[in-house]
C-alpha cells in the first residue's frame, strides 16, 4: 500500500496528566485527512479510538482509557500516513475511588460517575456504528481527486456526522452520476427514517406486539401454577416460603445498612439544605446585611439590596422565604423611620435633606417626606427668630453687653452678606463713630441694632436653603427617576395644592421678621395684639439717626439678598414698607437731633468777630444742617423699587415743620445771646483782627464786651443769615430733594426779620435816646434864650457833644460791622433831627441873633451828617429851618 503522506507526529497534549476518562486535546502534524482516515489512537498503550473525535489534521479530542502503564506516548495511526510518533508523553494518575459506604470529608457527586456503559457511544460513533448509506440508494464513487474537493469546500467535511458537514460535497463524492428519480426516492427514504425516529419506543411496541402477548401469557401461567400450589398446601405454599425468604432478606439488609442509609439520608438532607442556603444566600443574609449597612450609613447599598430582594421574593409563596422577606421589610421600615427622623432634624444642610428625601422616595415611604421637611424647616426658622429675640431680651436684662449665648450664626451666614455689612463701616456717622467698625465699636452697638443685625443674618442663613428645597420639590429633582415615574401625577397634584401653602410659609417668615424689627425699632407701629409677642423692649433712649441709617442699610442688603433668590416681589413688599417707615423715622429723629444740637450752639458762641463783623455761629449753624443732610443722603435716596420718602403729604408736612423748627431754634438762640446779661457772659475777649489794627485802637485786649456790642454782633450775624446762610440752606434742602422749601424759607426769613427789627430798635433806643435827651438841656444850658442872645461866634458845645456822641456810635458800629454803619447812623440822625425840629417849633420867638445861631447850628449838624441823611431826617431839618425867621440881609447869609 503506497502512502502519499508523512506519518502522523504528536507534538502536544493538554492536559498532560490526569485520571482515566480525562478528556484531552491532542495536537500535532498529519493527524489524518478526515475522520475516516483515522484508524488508530493509543495513549499509554490503551486504545482510545472509540472515544476519539477528529477535528482537523492538527487536532484530535478524546478521553484517556484505563491504561496499564503510568506514563507513555500518544501514538496516532492513519490510512494515509501509517503509524506515527510522539514527542510528548501523558502521565496517568490513579483515581481515588470513594465507595458508597466509605466515609469522606467531601461530597461525592454521584451523578457524575463516569459509566462506560452509558458513555460508550458519546464520542464520534466508530465506523461500525455509522450507517453506510443514509440515503438508501446505490453509491457511485466520484473520480474527482480528494484534494480538489478539499480546496473547493475549504473547512467543510463530506462526513454527515460532522458538525461542518457539506451536503454538496457528499453528493459529488457518492452520487455524482445518480439520476434525479433516484434522488427523489432518497428523499422519501430520509423522511421515512425521520418518522421512525420520532415515533421512538411506540414503533418498537407496534413492531413486537405478538412478543408482548406471549410474555403476558407466560406470566399468567406461572401465576396460575403458584395459585394452584397454594390451595393444596396452605401453610407451606411456595409463595409463602418465597415471601418469608424475601422478608428475612429485607430485614437482614435493613439491619446491615440501616446506619449507612440513615447517614446517607441525613447527608442528603444536609446537602440539600446547604444547596438551598448557598443558592438563596443573598436573602438569608439580607436582614443582617441591612442592619450592618444602616449602622455604617451605606443607605445606597441597602436600597439596592432591597429592590433586588423585592423583585426576587416579593411575591414568593415559600414559607421560609416569606419569613425572611418579612424580616427584610421590618428592617426597611426601621430605616424609613430613621431617615425621616434624620430628615426632620434641625439644623441640617440642604445636601443632607436632598439625600434623605431621595432615599425615602426610593424606599417608597408613605406620605410626602419632602413636604414634611419643608414644614419642619419653616417651623425651625420661626423658632430661631423668636429665640433670637428672647436671647437678646435676656442679655439686655442680665448685663449690658450685646452678645448673648445664642446660636452663633456667623459661620453659616453667606459671605456676600457679611461683606455687604462690613462695607457699611463707611456710613456717615457722627464724630464719635469715626474710628470705624472695630471691636470697641461693636460693643457700643445698641442692643436693638445688634438684634436686628443678628436676626437678618439668621433669616439670610436659613431662607436660601428653604427656598432651594422648595424649587427642587417643584421641579422634581428631589426624587429619583423610579420614584418620579411612580408618583408623577400624584406629586404634580400635590405641588399645585401646596404652592399656596408654601407662599403662606414665606409670608409668615417675612411678617415675623418685619414685626420683630418693628417691635425693636418702631414699637408704636405694631398692632395691639402683636405688642407682647414682638415688642416688649425696655427702651432707655431713642436710637440716633446714624444707627437708624445703619439699620436701614442692613435691611436693604437683606432685601437685595432675598430678591437675588428670585422670591416674588409681592412677598417682599412688606420689607419695603418697613424700610420706608424706618427711613421716615430716621429723617424725623435726625432733624430733631439737629434741632437739639443747634439749641446748644449758643454755648459755643465765642464772640470772635472777623472782618465782616461775623462770628463763627452762622457758619456752625450751616455746617450742622449740611452734616445732618449728608448723613440722611443714603436714607433719602431711593434704591431700586423703593418709594420716595416724601410721597405722603403728612410726611412732607411733618418734615417741613421740623425744618422750620430748626431755623426758629437758631433764631431763638440769637435772641438769647443778644439779651444775655453781662454776668452770664464768659470773660472771653474780643480778638483784634490783625489786618486792620487801626480800627481797634480804642479797644484794649482786656476789654470785655458790652451789651450794645453784643447786640451789634448779633445784628451783624442776622444780616449775614438773611443774605447768605438761609439761602444756602434752602439750596441744600433742595439738593437733597426735600419738599416745601419755599415755606421753610418764607417762615424762617419772616422770623429772622422780626428778630432783626426788634434788636435794631433796642440798639437805636440804647444809643439815640441819650443823645436826643441831651439836646434840650444842652440848648438851654446857662439860661440861654433865643430872644436875647449874642451874635453867633460858632456852634455851641451841646452840638459838639451830640456830634461826638454820634461819632462814638459810628466808631462802635464800624468796629463791629461796616455794613451796619449807614443803617444805625441814619436812624440816630433821624432821631436827633426830629428832636431838633420839635425843639425849634416849640420856640415862641427868635431874636435876629437867635435865628442866626439856630440856623447856624441846624445847618452845621445837617452838613456834618449829610451822608447819613434820609428823607425823614431831611424833612425834619427842613421843618426846623422853616420854624426860624427868614434871613433879612446878605451878610447874615454869608455868616
Amino acid at each position: 500500500m503506497s502512502r502519499s503522506r508523512q506519518p502522523p507526529l504528536v507534538t502536544g497534549i493538554s492536559p498532560n496528566e490526569g485520571i482515566p476518562w480525562t478528556k484531552v486535546t491532542i495536537r500535532g502534524e498529519n493527524l489524518g485527512t478526515g475522520p475516516t482516515d483515522l484508524i488508530g489512537l493509543t495513549i499509554c498503550g490503551h486504545n482510545c479510538l472509540l472515544t476519539a473525535e477528529w477535528m482537523s489534521a492538527s487536532k484530535i479530542v478524546c478521553r484517556v482509557g484505563q491504561a496499564k502503564n503510568d506514563k507513555g506516548d500518544i501514538i496516532v495511526t492513519t490510512k494515509s500516513g501509517g503509524k506515527g510518533t510522539s514527542t510528548v508523553s501523558f502521565k496517568l494518575l490513579k483515581p481515588e475511588k470513594i465507595g458508597i459506604l466509605d466515609q469522606s470529608a467531601v461530597w461525592v457527586d454521584e451523578m457524575n460517575y463516569y459509566d462506560m456503559r452509558t458513555d460508550r457511544n458519546k464520542g464520534i460513533p466508530p465506523l461500525s456504528l455509522r450507517p453506510a448509506n443514509p440515503l438508501g440508494i446505490e453509491i457511485e464513487k466520484c473520480k474527482l481527486p480528494q484534494k480538489n474537493l478539499e480546496v473547493l469546500f475549504h473547512g467543510m467535511s463530506a462526513d454527515f456526522t460532522s458538525e461542518n458537514f457539506s451536503a454538496a460535497w457528499y453528493l459529488i463524492e457518492n452520487h455524482s452520476t445518480t439520476s434525479f428519480e433516484q434522488l427523489k426516492m432518497a428523499v422519501t427514504n430520509l423522511k421515512r427514517q425521520a418518522n421512525k425516529k420520532s415515533e421512538g419506543s411506540l414503533a418498537y411496541v407496534k413492531g413486537g406486539l405478538s412478543t408482548f402477548f406471549e410474555a403476558q401469557d407466560a406470566l399468567s401461567a406461572i401465576h396460575q401454577k403458584l395459585e394452584a400450589d397454594g390451595t393444596e398446601k396452605v401453610e407451606g405454599s411456595m409463595t409463602q416460603k418465597l415471601e418469608n425468604v424475601l422478608n428475612r432478606a429485607s430485614n437482614t439488609a435493613d439491619t446491615l445498612f440501616q446506619e449507612v442509609l440513615g447517614r446517607k439520608d441525613k447527608a442528603d438532607s444536609t446537602r440539600n439544605a446547604l444547596n438551598v442556603l448557598q443558592r438563596f444566600k443573598f436573602l438569608f443574609n439580607l436582614p443582617l446585611n441591612i442592619k450592618r449597612n444602616i449602622q455604617k450609613g451605606d443607605y445606597d447599598v441597602v436600597i439596592n439590596d432591597y429592590e433586588k430582594a423585592k423583585s426576587l421574593f416579593g411575591k414568593t409563596e415559600v414559607q421560609v422565604f416569606k419569613k425572611y422577606y418579612a424580616e427584610v421589610e421590618a428592617g426597611i421600615e426601621d430605616l424609613r423611620e430613621l431617615l425621616l427622623k434624620k430628615l426632620l432634624e434641625t439644623p441640617s444642610t440642604l445636601h443632607d435633606q436632598k439625600r434623605y428625601i431621595r432615599y425615602l422616595s426610593d424606599l417608597h415611604a408613605p406620605g410626602d417626606p419632602a413636604w414634611q421637611c419643608i414644614g419642619a424647616q419653616h417651623k425651625w426658622t420661626l423658632k430661631l427668630m423668636q429665640d433670637c429675640k428672647e436671647g437678646h431680651m435676656k442679655s439686655l436684662k442680665g448685663h449690658p453687653g450685646p452678645h448673648s449665648p445664642m446660636l452663633d450664626l456667623d459661620n453659616d451666614v453667606r459671605p456676600s452678606v457679611l461683606g455687604h455689612l462690613s462695607q457699611t463701616a463707611s456710613l456717615k456717622r457722627g464724630s464719635s463713630f469715626q474710628s470705624g467698625r472695630d471691636d470697641t465699636w461693636r460693643y457700643k452697638t445698641p442692643h436693638r441694632v445688634a438684634f436686628v443685625e443678628k436676626l437678618t443674618k439668621l433669616v439670610l442663613s436659613q431662607l436660601p436653603n428653604f427656598w432651594k428645597l422648595w424649587i427642587s420639590y417643584v421641579n422634581g429633582s428631589l426624587f429619583s427617576e423610579t420614584a418620579e415615574k411612580s408618583g408623577q401625577s400624584e406629586r404634580s397634584k400635590n405641588v399645585r395644592q401646596r404652592q399656596n401653602d408654601f407662599k403662606k410659609m414665606i409670608q409668615e417668615v417675612m411678617h415675623s421678621l418685619v414685626k420683630l424689627i418693628r417691635g425693636a425699632l418702631l414699637p408704636l407701629s405694631l398692632r395691639e395684639g402683636d405688642g407682647r409677642q414682638y415688642g416688649g423692649w425696655e427702651v432707655q433712649a431713642e436710637l440716633s439717626g446714624q444707627w437708624l441709617a445703619h439699620v436701614i442699610q442692613t435691611i436693604r442688603l437683606t432685601y437685595e439678598s432675598l430678591t437675588a433668590l428670585e422670591i416674588p416681589n409681592d412677598m417682599l413688599q412688606i420689607i419695603q414698607d418697613l424700610i420706608l417707615d424706618l427711613r421716615i423715622r430716621c429723617i424725623m429723629v435726625t432733624l430733631q437731633h439737629t434741632a437739639e444740637e443747634i439749641k446748644r450752639l449758643a454755648e459755643k458762641e465765642d464772640w470772635v468777630v472777623d472782618n465782616e463783623g461775623l462770628t463763627s455761629l452762622p457758619c456752625q449753624f450751616e455746617q450742622s444742617i449740611v452734616h445732618s443732610l449728608q448723613s440722611l443722603k443714603g436714607v433719602v435716596d431711593c434704591k431700586p423699587g423703593e418709594a420716595s420718602v416724601f410721597q405722603q403729604p403728612k410726611t412732607q408736612e411733618e418734615v417741613c415743620q421740623l425744618c422750620i423748627n430748626i431755623m426758629q431754634v437758631f433764631i431763638y438762640c440769637l435772641e438769647q445771646l443778644s439779651t444775655k446779661p453781662d454776668a452770664d457772659i464768659d470773660t472771653t475777649h474780643l480778638s483784634v483782627d490783625v489786618s486792620s489794627p487801626d480800627l481797634f485802637g480804642s479797644i484794649h485786649e482786656d476789654f470785655s464786651l458790652t451789651s450794645e456790642q453784643r447786640l451789634l454782633i448779633v445784628l451783624s450775624n442776622c444780616c449775614y443769615l438773611e443774605r447768605h446762610t438761609f439761602l444756602n440752606i434752602a439750596e441744600h434742602f433742595e439738593k437733597h430733594n426735600f419738599q416745601g422749601i419755599e415755606k421753610i424759607t418764607q417762615v424762617s426769613m419772616a422770623s429772622l426779620k422780626e428778630l432783626d427789627q426788634r434788636l435794631f430798635e433796642n440798639y437805636i433806643e440804647l444809643k439815640a435816646d441819650p443823645i436826643v435827651g441831651s439836646l434840650e438841656p444842652g440848648i438851654y444850658a446857662g439860661y440861654f434864650d433865643w430872644k436875647d442872645c449874642l451874635p453867633p461866634a460858632g456852634v455851641r458845645n451841646y452840638l459838639k457833644e451830640a456830634l461826638v456822641n454820634i461819632i462814638a456810635v459810628h466808631a462802635e458800629v464800624f468796629t463791629i460791622s461796616k455794613e451796619l454803619v449807614p443803617r444805625v447812623l441814619a436812624r440816630v440822625v433821624e432821631a436827633v433831627s426830629e428832636e431838633l425840629s420839635r425843639l425849634m417849633q416849640c420856640v415862641s420867638s427868635f431874636s435876629r441873633n437867635g435865628a442866626l445861631q439856630a440856623r447856624l447850628e441846624i445847618c452845621a449838624l445837617r452838613d456834618t451828617v449829610a451822608i447819613y441823611l434820609t428823607s425823614e431826617s431831611r424833612s425834619s431839618f427842613k421843618q426846623a429851618l422853616e420854624a426860624l425867621p427868614q434871613l433879612a440881609s446878605g451878610a447874615d447869609k454869608n455868616l
